[in-house]
């Protein structure tokens, strides 16, 4: 296949990264500062509350609590802005330097995906978003949380299924989109990074490397691949999430610094949880669905089959083609001579 050079990503990514830039300025200045006002406020009322409960404190407990419902629904609406142009940032620096690649090194041009490929690709988006948004335990620090959840079980999945840049957009995706309907939007950057890479990594691994994909594997080569390439990806989540997580809420949130040490500490154990139950789950579904895809006709090739391969698939088909004809022969010949 032709190798050209593209220009047109790269000028899309610099475009929009110019405009994320200025809307991020802006709402910095002004939305997202009304909502650390907004959240001072919040904390005073939730400690009013807690005075309340603990017998301590005086006031109308309900209007405490229906003025924390509404300050609460106020914050994210106020973070909302901010968090939607951090996440045009991330996406357009991603996208900006995909351009300088092909705009330096000319590439060829990526095949089309197929329609299971893109189907497959949508639902693991929405079972990353079930797993995050509803299957999820949070855990308060401060003003902030974390939390144990199964979105990444699904991300994992989706990059061993469909291959690592559709595994990984599906991933971050519907993980961000949980982030933006939860009380987590301000961490949809971070995590659209985050999720992409865990499944560039995993379908690296996997499909690249070991060519999980291929059917002239044994059930135990695709079983240790499997595990090894969960491992891979989520062993990257398990470093990567407190550290980036400490320097974005330090540098872009503006939280402090004691506070950002206390996230990243307990972030560093729910991920490791995470990442735990997301390698033993993912490696479970996708050796469950990987017979039954096929037997469906719905399993996705994910790297294009070589010339070399189709030589060699084609040479072996022939030789088991051989191999029962001239056993088929042979029971002819075993029947006329008892006759």
């Amino acid at each position: 296949m032709k190798k050209e050079k593209n220009y047109k990503p790269l000028i899309a990514g610099a475009v929009l990264l110019i405009v994320g830039i200025v809307l991020a300025l802006y709402t910095h200045h002004t939305s997202y500062q009304e909502s650390l006002t907004v959240g001072t406020e919040l904390k005073e009322v939730t400690a009013a509350i807690k005075d309340l409960e603990a017998g301590t404190g005086t006031g109308d407990l309900e209007a405490l609590k229906a003025s924390k419902a509404a300050l609460t629904d106020q914050k994210l609406s106020l973070e909302r802005p901010y968090s939607y142009s951090l996440a045009l940032v991330f996406f357009s620096i991603l996208l900006t330097l995909k351009g300088l690649y092909n705009a330096l090194f000319a590439a060829a041009p990526a095949p089309k995906a197929g329609i299971k490929r893109l189907a497959q690709a949508g639902l693991l988006a929405a079972l990353c978003y079930i797993g995050f948004a509803f299957f999820k335990i949070d855990i308060p620090v401060g003003a902030e949380k974390t939390a144990f959840h199964f979105g990444n079980v699904f991300c994992v999945l989706a990059a061993l299924l469909v291959g690592g840049f559709w595994g990984g957009l599906a991933g971050a995706v519907g993980m961000t989109i949980g982030d933006l309907t939860t009380t987590y939007v301000t961490s949809a950057p971070k995590t659209f990074v985050l999720k992409l890479f865990i499944g560039l990594i995993v379908g690296f691994v996997a499909h690249n490397i070991f060519k999980l994909d291929r059917d002239n594997h044994s059930k135990a080569y695709v079983a240790r691949v499997t595990v090894f390439a969960s491992f891979c990806g989520m062993a990257f989540n398990v470093v990567a999430d407190p550290l980036v997580g400490y320097f974005y809420k330090t540098y872009l949130l503006g939280v402090p610094q004691d506070l950002a040490k206390a996230l990243a500490k307990i972030s560093a154990l729910t991920t490791s949880v995470n990442a735990v139950v997301a390698v033993i789950f993912a490696s479970i579904f996708y050796l469950a669905l990987r017979p039954a895809l096929k037997k469906a006709g719905l399993f996705v090739q994910v790297i294009p089959e070589t010339a070399r391969e189709a030589k060699e698939r084609e040479a072996k088909e022939c030789e088991t083609k051989e191999k029962e004809n001239t056993k088929g022969n042979d029971k002819k010949d075993k029947g006329t001579e008892n006759r």
